[in-house]
C-alpha cells in the first residue's frame, strides 16, 4: 500500500514537472519573440515616425501616420459591421437555436469560417466587393475583417449567454415580460462582460490580419480619402516594407511591428480586465 502510494506521488511529481517545463518553454518563446520585436523596433520608434506620411521611394525618413489612421478606420468599420451580426447570431443560437437543424447548420458554418485561412476570406471579399465596385477600398477591407470577426464573436456570445442561469430568465418571464424583452434587457446585459471581452479579442485578431487587406484595401501613401478609396493599414504597410530592398524600410517595418504588437497587447489586456470579476463578488 505504501509503495503504491509513493509510486503515484513520484509519477505525479514527474508529470507536474513536465507540464511546468512545457509552460516555461512556451512562455520563453513568446517573451523571446516580443522582446526581439521590441529590441529591433524601439530604436526606430519616434514621434515623427508616428505623425508623418511615408517618404518617397528611395528616400530615408517618413512615418506611418496614414497607416495608423487607416487601420483604426478599417478595423473600426469592421467592428461596426461584424460585432452586431456576431452578437445577434450567438444570441439566437443560445436562446432559440439550441436544437434543430438550422442551429446546427449555423454553428457548423461558423466553425468552418473560423478555420478558413484569412487569405481565402480576402479572395472572397475581393470577389464580393472589389470586383463589383471595380476598385480597391477601405470598405472592402472592412468587409473582409468583419467576416473574420463574425464567427469568433458568434461562438463566444453563444457560450457566454448559455452560461446565464436559467433562473434569471424564469424570473423575468414570471413577471409577465415577453421573451424577447427578457432576452434583450435581462439575459444580454447579464452576459455583457463576456461578450465585450470576445469582441475585443476578435478586434485584436482582425487588426493583425494582412492577407485580406492585400486583396481589398490595397494600400496608399496618402491620407485617408474615404471608405470607397484605397487606404493604408499597419499590417499591409509592414508587409510592403519588410519585402522591400531598402534598409530604411526594413527598419521602419520593425517599428511598425512594434506599434501593432503594442496595440494587440493593449486590447488583450483590456479584455482580461473586463473579464475579471468585480471586486467584492463571491467568485
Amino acid at each position: 500500500m505504501n509503495s503504491s502510494y509513493a509510486r503515484r506521488r513520484r509519477v505525479n511529481a514527474l508529470m507536474l514537472a513536465l507540464t511546468a517545463l512545457c509552460a516555461a518553454v512556451s512562455a520563453s518563446v513568446l517573451l523571446g519573440i516580443l522582446g526581439y520585436i521590441a529590441w529591433r523596433g524601439a530604436s526606430s520608434l519616434s514621434w515623427a515616425f508616428l505623425t508623418r506620411l511615408p517618404a518617397p521611394v528611395g528616400e530615408t525618413g517618413g512615418g506611418i501616420a496614414n497607416a495608423i489612421v487607416g487601420s483604426a478606420k478599417v478595423v473600426g468599420t469592421a467592428a461596426l459591421l461584424g460585432i452586431p451580426v456576431g452578437v445577434a447570431s450567438g444570441l439566437y443560437l443560445a436562446e432559440y437555436g439550441r436544437r434543430g437543424r438550422f442551429g446546427f447548420l449555423v454553428r457548423y458554418a461558423a466553425d468552418v469560417m473560423n478555420g478558413v485561412p484569412s487569405i481565402v476570406i480576402g479572395l472572397f471579399a475581393y470577389a464580393l466587393v472589389v470586383m463589383p465596385m471595380k476598385r480597391f477600398s477601405a470598405l472592402s477591407g472592412s468587409v473582409a475583417l468583419a467576416l473574420i470577426m463574425i464567427p469568433v464573436v458568434l461562438r463566444s456570445t453563444e457560450d457566454f449567454v448559455g452560461q446565464v442561469p436559467g433562473t434569471i430568465r424564469e424570473a423575468a418571464l414570471a413577471l409577465g415580460v415577453p421573451r424577447w424583452k427578457a432576452v434583450a434587457f435581462v439575459v444580454l446585459p447579464t452576459a455583457r462582460r463576456g461578450i465585450l471581452t470576445a469582441s475585443l479579442l476578435a478586434l485584436s485578431r482582425a487588426a493583425g490580419e494582412t492577407a485580406p487587406l492585400i486583396f481589398t484595401s490595397f494600400g496608399s501613401p496618402y491620407w485617408d480619402q474615404g471608405l470607397l478609396n484605397p487606404i493604408a493599414t499597419l499590417p499591409q504597410t509592414l508587409y510592403n516594407y519588410a519585402i522591400s530592398p531598402y534598409e530604411d524600410w526594413h527598419r521602419q517595418a520593425w517599428a511598425a511591428a512594434l506599434v501593432l504588437m503594442l496595440f494587440v497587447l493593449a486590447v488583450n489586456a483590456s479584455a482580461r480586465l473586463w473579464l475579471r470579476p468585480p471586486q467584492g463578488s463571491s467568485s
